[in-house]
């Protein structure tokens, strides 16, 4: 899948560190130091892809030594999964939102939602896209990955179809089918920069989520 049709595989393994410095809390310039890493890991996934990612970019770009970066992370695939792990949480945490929506919802409430969509994919966006086309290639990772892609696709699905009188037999097909507009619309208008107002591409996914339940009334 290209980054034209960006799908939200995590990859997330579930996996949680197990060295004692991951143990421990960590102080405000330790927590700095962290972001630091996976905001430049983010970056140089999406210019340069997984595989062509080495540590010593990484800690390059961070202006950290090699050291400083095995205190907070076993290898560039525990930051990968880190990132997929921050990513996945977020976007449930997006599509939850939709239980908190009057039913039926307005069109107000369906434009704030995509509104808030849409700032999702500018913090996370970058590794969506970098993570569809460079990625660790191991069949735990693809099968991790179409996990985590079909669990948010199905909750976002489901409560698109508990508001609709007509229920599909497969919530996860309309939620991917909704996911696959959404960040093709944000592509397009956020990051190739076509010129299309974003106000009036927000308003107009708005428009089409919410006219999708109309219709199945």
């Amino acid at each position: 899948m290209t980054s034209q049709n960006a799908s939200h595989s995590t990859g997330t393994t579930g996996s949680s560190p197990t060295t004692p410095e991951h143990a421990l809390p960590l102080g405000e310039r330790a927590v700095r130091t962290r972001e630091a890493i996976l905001d430049a890991s983010r970056r140089l996934f999406l210019e340069r892809g997984y595989a062509g990612t080495r540590i010593s970019n990484i800690t390059d770009a961070c202006g950290i030594s090699r050291a400083g970066f095995y205190t907070y992370f076993r290898d560039k695939r525990e930051v990968f999964n880190t990132i997929g792990e921050e990513t996945y949480k977020e976007i449930v945490s997006v599509v939850s939102r939709w239980s908190d929506m009057p039913s039926p919802a307005s069109l107000t409430d369906v434009i704030s939602w995509v509104r808030e969509y849409f700032a999702f994919m500018d913090e996370h966006g970058a590794f969506i896209f970098s993570s569809t086309q460079s990625a660790p290639t191991d069949d735990e990772f693809r099968r991790n990955s179409q996990r985590t892609q079909t669990r948010v696709a199905w909750l976002l699905g489901t409560n698109l179809v508990l508001r609709q009188e007509r229920r599909y037999d497969a919530p996860e097909a309309l939620g991917l089918t909704m996911m696959a507009m959404l960040d093709q619309s944000y592509y397009y208008s956020r990051v190739w920069q076509l010129p299309v107002d974003d106000d009036d591409m927000i308003r107009t996914l708005g428009e089409q989520i919410h006219d999708s339940l109309a219709n199945g009334r």
